[in-house]
């Protein structure tokens, strides 16, 4: 009996007693040992275990098997108390040719070489530090997962029930209807337990076991219980063993797996499979969405190391409006009011913000307040929108197919909306050569047209664009990139998440033109942060700066009333109050 430790980066410790036998070690799914390391090779070494020695041998792995300070090029043989270094994990010998005796303080692990289905190795959850109260703080605890018991079981029915389908159903299984498929593989995982499970751990009840393996093998897995939960607005999956998801604006490790990447695999391909697209080593990048609007996102090897890697960015089935946003404290009613009075004068509008700052969500607040007697066109990449018009037509852009051709961009779709008679264009978000197509609509008649950037503050986002428009391939000198910019654009709304988790509108501003080569910005609005609760949340409070936009002028000119008293700062509004008082 070989026994050894594995200690990991942050001196968790797996406990193995290996009997006489071949083995191989890597954190490829079939290997018998898996090292959950990013710096392991899919098959790193292999271990030779008999009565008289232990011989270990590394198999051309990429960064090599550390042995006494020297990468080893030829097998080894192993002695108690060595010590050996496979990425940033450490193999401890304890001892060699013993009987087993197991360390009640780790998890222990006896392999079988003659088992068809050997355990995985658990990837052991990252000892936390020690917590101090931060507002910074963006992870919370990890919730318990699942012990190795219930994941080797489910791997082994998981793998059962699709030979049982193959076996059964091979004539018309692609024929079925989602829920005749549904009810077909729930029989088969009664079977398939019933002929094959002696017996069920305790932690996980059987009635559970049944819902989780039907989940998986034909609906998303360990990804169902997160979608229907209305607290939860992203999910994060890197890799089969490890789900995160967003609460509050806050991360949290949960305690789901998928049983293997095979597995996390066909849950992404039924994903895009329906929306002809697809993901393989050709193309293993790709932009989806969930039947209910939810985005999609995912990537896998070669590209990710993790493991099959994909980001859901949940779609609400409550419908949110300019009110939602005030009760969540992301604007008040000045803001709200203003904003309101910018899409009915047929402003145009971009919305600026870092990623997850629900700028896609304010975007399509906004975009209700269109009359309902215009054509509006939205241009994505993959559809969100949920306008409540009548007269709305939605365009989607399409990647290349399996030859590479048939692509259609966002730039394209642009063009095209043109052409298609709009009294607006909402545009998802502007990343590249688009951005000069916009600014042409904008310019050219179709005011009122809204879209949304990636920036950290109006300023950058007005640099980021005049990039965007040298990326549409058409040399123009900067000043008449920056001309068209401020004769397009009238306000920018700028939208970030803080540190406390929260989304806030924090600034408004106003193009107002150009003065020599730069562009000149009005702040109206602002948020300005006044310290920290005991919880940690920001405080603040949001004002205005005392101008009113140019467009006002026009306005109440053409016989539009205004209230203009709500851009006064915090400090006018108290003067006008003490002079009530008084």
């Amino acid at each position: 009996m070989f026994i050894f430790d594995i200690i990991d980066a942050y001196n968790n410790k797996t406990h193995y007693e290996l009997p006489p036998g071949k083995y191989t070690l890597g954190k490829g799914d079939t290997c018998n040992i898996i090292l959950s390391d990013d710096h392991v090779s899919r098959v790193h070494a292999n271990l030779t275990v008999n009565d008289k020695k232990v011989i270990l041998d590394d198999t051309s792995s990429t960064n090599g098997t550390w042995y006494k300070g020297k990468k080893i090029k030829k097998p080894i043989s192993l002695n108690n108390g060595d010590e050996v270094f496979i990425g940033k994990l450490v193999l401890i010998v304890k001892a060699l040719n013993r009987s087993s005796r197991k360390d009640a303080s780790t998890t222990s692990h006896i392999l079988s070489p003659r088992s068809s289905s050997l355990p995985r190795t658990p990837k052991t959850p990252k000892a936390e530090a020690p917590k101090t109260p931060s507002i910074n703080t963006n992870l919370k605890p990890a919730a318990k997962r699942e012990s190795l018991e219930v994941l080797t079981l489910k791997r082994k029915i998981h793998k059962l029930i699709l030979e049982y389908l193959e076996l059964r159903k091979r004539s018309n299984l692609h024929q079925m209807t989602e829920e005749q498929l549904r009810e077909e593989t729930i029989k088969a995982t009664h079977d398939v337990i019933e002929q094959n499970i002696t017996e069920i751990p305790a932690e996980i009840s059987r009635d559970r076991l049944i819902d989780e393996i039907v989940a998986e093998a034909v609906g998303l897995g360990a990804l169902e219980p997160f979608l229907n939960d209305e607290t939860v607005t992203e999910i994060m999956v890197n890799g089969c063993e490890q789900i995160y998801v967003e609460r509050d604006g806050m991360l949290q490790l949960t305690g789901k797996q998928f049983s293997s990447n095979i597995s996390l695999r066909g849950v992404i391909d039924r994903i895009v499979a329906p929306l002809g697209r697809r993901i393989d080593e050709s193309s293993p990048m790709v932009d989806a969405r969930l039947a209910d609007g939810s985005r999609v996102n995912a990537i896998i090897p070669p590209l990710a190391l993790n493991g099959p890697t994909m980001t859901i960015r949940k779609f609400s089935n409550k419908k949110l409006d300019m009110n939602n946003l005030i009760d969540y404290g992301s604007l008040n009613e000045n803001m709200a009011s203003f904003l309101r009075s910018c899409v009915e004068h047929h402003r145009n509008i971009v919305i600026s913000g870092g990623t997850g700052s629900g700028k896609t969500t304010s975007l399509n607040i906004l975009s209700n307040f269109i009359a309902r007697h215009q054509r509006i066109i939205t241009i994505e990449d993959a559809a969100e929108l949920n306008l409540n018009q009548p007269h709305v037509i939605s365009l989607e852009s399409r990647p290349a197919n399996t030859e590479g051709k048939g692509v259609v961009s966002i730039r394209e779709l642009v063009v095209n909306a043109l052409r298609m008679r709009p009294d607006r264009i909402i545009v998802g978000e502007c990343r590249a050569g688009e951005a000069l197509d916009m600014l042409q609509a904008m310019n050219t008649g179709h005011s009122g047209s809204m879209t949304t950037g990636h920036a950290n503050t109006p300023r950058d986002f007005l640099s980021r664009l005049e990039v965007m428009v040298l990326m549409a391939g058409i040399d123009l000198p900067s000043r008449a990139i920056r001309e068209q910019i401020t004769s397009a654009i009238d306000i920018i709304v700028q939208q970030n998440r803080l540190a406390d988790g929260s989304r806030r509108i924090t600034q408004i501003v106003e193009v107002t033109g150009m003065e020599g080569d730069t562009i000149l910005l009005q702040p109206l609005f602002e948020f300005k942060k006044l310290g920290f609760t005991p919880e940690g949340k920001i405080k603040g409070s949001f004002t205005g700066n005392g101008y009113a936009p140019q467009f006002y002028t026009e306005m109440e000119e053409a016989g539009v009333t205004l209230d203009r008293n709500i851009f006064k700062t915090m400090e006018d509004m108290k003067e006008t109050f003490d002079a009530k008082l008084s």
